[in-house]
């Protein structure tokens, strides 16, 4: 059936969410190539962006910073806590906070991973200018889901 605009609601090519799938898979390969020398996964790789961003975070602030709930973030600090990438010490202040940080490894790492977001763009195809433009766009999605969810407002 058709809306006002004489378009069929339930087409695949007029899903949001399909598209944003699709882009989402398609980039994540893209990343799985160029992560494979650094022996990282892509959400390893944004755990350790973080860190190198950041410094020393919390579980807690590092689980806010990658939209990650504790029970997908703690198999990945394992893993990267065993490649000697980081380190989970609990605080000196605090003992239920767990602190992260990277080792001078996974600081020495940081070196070969500056050309992976470059290394994106060419391969992609995108000029630097339309990749903000779609990450602020995407941005705002994220931020206007996470809203509308918060209310639990129906349409």
């Amino acid at each position: 059936m058709a809306d006002e605009q004489g378009e069929n609601p339930l087409a695949l090519d007029n899903q949001l969410c399909f598209s944003l799938y699709a882009a989402s898979r398609a980039m994540t390969g893209l990343y799985r190539e160029l992560l494979g020398d650094l022996e990282l996964t892509y959400p390893q790789y944004l755990v350790m962006l973080v860190l190198w961003e950041r410094g020393t975070l919390t579980v807690k602030e590092l689980s806010r910073a990658l939209h990650l709930d504790s029970g997908t973030l703690s198999p990945l600090l394992r893993r990267l806590e065993c490649a000697g990438l980081l380190t989970r010490e609990r605080s000196s202040t605090d003992e239920r906070v767990v602190e992260v940080s990277a080792t001078p490894k996974g600081d020495a790492l940081r070196a070969r991973a500056e050309e992976v977001p470059e290394r994106v763009m060419c391969s992609a195809g995108l000029p630097r200018e339309r990749a903000r433009e779609l990450q602020e766009a995407l941005g705002l999605l994220t931020r206007s889901v996470e809203t509308a969810s918060r209310r639990h407002s129906p349409c």
